[in-house]
């Protein structure tokens, strides 16, 4: 009955409980910057471990490993990512499946060892022994609803899982029929739900500070609570895969016990409009109902990941891809949430799917001068979001703006103890000048001289005088600047 005692440890912390000493500490990731890896695609530390490695092959293992992870750590730290998560690191099924290695973790054999062409166990202790010594945290990506296809427990362990002629019952197909045709857990089994508790234990003894679960829209939801409740008991923080999730859906899960799920419809709303030629109107209608969610600033906000197109291939043109996709990094970090960066997306990589947006990461020493461009835009948006309590942790609130301006400009405040940051998006295709009427916005700003952009490099503006704002930004990028 241990996992009816920990949901119910869980539910009390969750609605605040009968007494401050029974609440369980809720973790937070609010502040944090992540950087998202896989391993096989970032760098070689240990040619050794290379067997099978063609890097020609877009679906062959390219070597990267733990090693070569642990030695890039001081680039993620000279970018300002306060956090690493790692695409999963489990032992994977030998064999190939429609032609493809498991050089992405994802097709499990063994969830308790790492794969040999990502190092050892020992490598990985390394690497989170170095990471967390340069302060950073280690996020780990966790498979709950599946084995690899060839993985031996599909044919050793036949109980585990879910059959065709339980699909074909079924009216809940998401969760008891197979994602992608991969072997499907049934977690009510519990020899399946121990081993998969067990593995959450395991990788915590590991030294890891939070999860990713993969594909939680096709796991048991019973199952789930228990899950939540014992990481919530743990201290450890949750980040769940909910593919296309909306602030609904987020909001849900938030409430059932997970810290945190991808914003899916945000990043649609961005790729529409920060890349693509939509106005910002579907932007501010996500960022509208952020008062739903119990916990807007734990939310995970991306431009792009492992599993869609990279967000510089939305434009046909390298060029316009960058000069977006700087565009897209600065707005990421004006919001409140967790932004998480996939890797080379700081300097605008581009790829179309699956595999091409796994393309392997290029380092300074391969980078094009525009690349750098992108990087040093990047690095001085985080460093300016983390030198910000209000960026990095304040509340969030949309201003009105006139209809005729609202297509191109986007405007909110971020503020935290007295201090008030102004984040203004900027869409139009031509340097602009704006001038807004205070009362129209909604605030009382005292006067406020010509201020720049807390973005170290850019070009824009801000002042107050004569009960109007005024504003000069550049064509396509977002800005945030000090008013108070």
């Amino acid at each position: 009955m241990r996992h009816l005692a920990l949901l119910g440890a869980l539910l009390t912390s969750l609605a605040g409980g009968s007494g401050a000493q029974t609440a369980l500490p809720i973790p937070t990731f609010e502040g944090q910057v992540i950087y998202q890896v896989m391993p096989d695609r970032f760098f070689d530390g240990n040619p050794a471990n290379n067997q099978g490695v063609n890097r020609d092959d877009p679906r062959a293992w390219h070597g990267g490993d733990l090693p070569g992870l642990t030695q890039k750590l001081a680039y993620i730290q000279k970018l300002g990512a306060t956090s690493v998560w790692l695409t999963p690191v489990y032992q994977q099924q030998a064999a190939n499946s429609f032609g493809t290695a498991g050089y992405h973790g994802y097709w499990p054999a063994d969830f308790r060892n790492v794969d040999p062409h990502f190092g050892t166990l020992a490598d990985f202790g390394t690497f989170v022994k170095a990471a967390q010594g340069a302060g950073m945290r280690v996020v780990l990506d966790q498979v709950i609803n599946h084995y690899g296809y060839e993985a031996a427990a599909v044919r050793l362990r036949k109980d585990w899982f879910n059959t065709q002629a339980t699909c074909d019952a079924t009216q809940n197909k998401d969760v008891d029929c197979p994602l992608s045709g991969l072997p499907d857990l049934r977690q009510s089994n519990p020899q399946v739900r121990d081993l998969l508790l067990g593995n959450a234990d395991f990788w915590r003894e590991q030294g890891v500070n939070a999860f990713r679960y993969d594909a939680i829209k096709h796991v048991e939801r019973p199952f789930l609570n228990d899950l939540l409740a014992a990481d919530r008991q743990a201290g450890t923080w949750t980040l769940g895969e909910w593919f296309g999730a909306d602030t609904g859906t987020v909001a849900d899960w938030q409430k059932a016990g997970f810290d945190s799920l991808f914003l899916f419809s945000l990043q649609d709303a961005m790729k529409a409009s920060v890349m693509g030629e939509s106005s910002l109107d579907a932007v501010r209608q996500v960022l509208a109902r952020q008062g739903e969610l119990p916990r807007p600033g734990e939310v995970a906000l991306f431009l792009d990941n492992h599993d869609v197109p990279r967000f510089a291939q939305g434009s046909l043109f390298e060029d316009v891809g960058q000069e977006r996709t700087r565009y897209g990094l600065r707005a990421l970090m004006t919001l409140r949430g967790v932004p998480v960066i996939w890797q080379g997306t700081e300097i605008a990589m581009r790829g179309g799917t699956d595999p091409d947006n796994r393309r392997d990461m290029r380092f300074e020493d391969q980078w094009t001068p525009a690349e750098r461009a992108v990087f040093g835009a990047t690095q001085a948006a985080i460093a300016a979001r983390k030198a910000s309590p209000a960026l990095s942790s304040g509340a969030q609130t949309l201003l009105p703006t006139p209809d005729r301006v609202s297509g191109q400009l986007l405007l909110f405040t971020r503020e935290l103890n007295g201090q008030t940051v102004l984040a203004a998006w900027h869409s139009g295709n031509a340097r602009r000048t704006y001038s807004l009427k205070l009362s129209v916005l909604g605030v009382n700003w005292a006067a406020l001289a010509a201020t720049p952009s807390l973005f170290a490099g850019q070009d824009a503006k801000v002042s107050v005088s004569g009960g109007y704002l005024h504003l000069s930004l550049p064509a396509r990028d977002a800005a945030a600047f000090r008013v108070q």
